[in-house]
């Protein structure tokens, strides 16, 4: 296990670069949600363009979505297809598997885990994570028991401990670790505190703080920071 931590002027930028190896040939990618992916799936999309990257026969998960329709503005799912999906035009579509949070969190779960189940389970090529300011990644959030999961590849989240407060679906730490390569993207100084708890010097495994919990079980983590985000390391 290695963890790197990379601070810089458009983290955004590289998240994308990183994105752009991983689906090429062919390679399955875990997405995210926020408002620092979205501008990392921009990027994507115009590297694609530039070098003129086949997708199709890439592969598009998530990582977690809430359990609202997928044209809902909570939806990690329609911000992907708006940022990335949908601008990579018609006849460069990778497959792409949503999480159907309409189902609600345990039958969404229930679904997902077949999909994935189907698919061999896949070795993904790269996770991205953020890092909410509670420490939560994906929809793991602190000292809940879905922590504790090691048999299930995804499971249903009843109570999130952020906003919004809607039932969540999330790969579950053993998924989301058995990647290549996980990459957590973090941006501004409300990320800070948690960013030094989860990675900082003298950081350890605690489940009051989730995303401290993936360096130890994954075979290498890359930290993804501006200068705001790195503050408090």
């Amino acid at each position: 296990m290695t963890t790197e931590i990379e601070v810089l002027d458009d983290p955004a930028r590289a998240c994308a670069a990183m994105l752009v190896g991983a689906a090429a040939g062919g390679g399955h990618v875990v997405l995210t949600g926020g408002s620092t992916p979205r501008v990392a799936y921009q990027e994507l999309v115009k590297a694609v363009k530039a070098v003129e990257l086949d997708l199709t026969k890439s592969t598009f998960w998530f990582g977690d979505d809430r359990c609202v329709p997928p044209e809902d503005e909570r939806s990690n799912y329609r911000l992907a297809k708006e940022s990335l999906i949908d601008p990579l035009g018609p006849d460069n579509q990778p497959v792409v598997w949503r999480m159907k949070g309409e189902l609600g969190p345990h039958e969404g779960a229930e679904d997902y885990q077949r999909t994935l189940e189907e698919a061999g389970p896949p070795r993904f090529e790269l996770v991205l994570l953020g890092i909410g300011p509670d420490g939560h990644c994906a929809s793991l959030f602190p000292d809940q028991e879905t922590l504790q999961e090691r048999e299930r590849l995804v499971v249903g989240v009843e109570k999130p401990g952020l906003e919004p407060f809607v039932p969540r679906i999330s790969m579950t730490l053993p998924t989301l670790t058995s990647a290549r390569r996980i990459v957590f993207l973090a941006t501004g100084s409300s990320k800070a505190e948690a960013v030094a708890e989860a990675f900082g010097p003298g950081a350890a495994p605690d489940p009051h703080v989730p995303s401290s919990l993936i360096a130890p079980l994954a075979e290498e983590v890359t930290v993804l920071l501006d200068q705001a985000a790195a503050e408090r390391l």
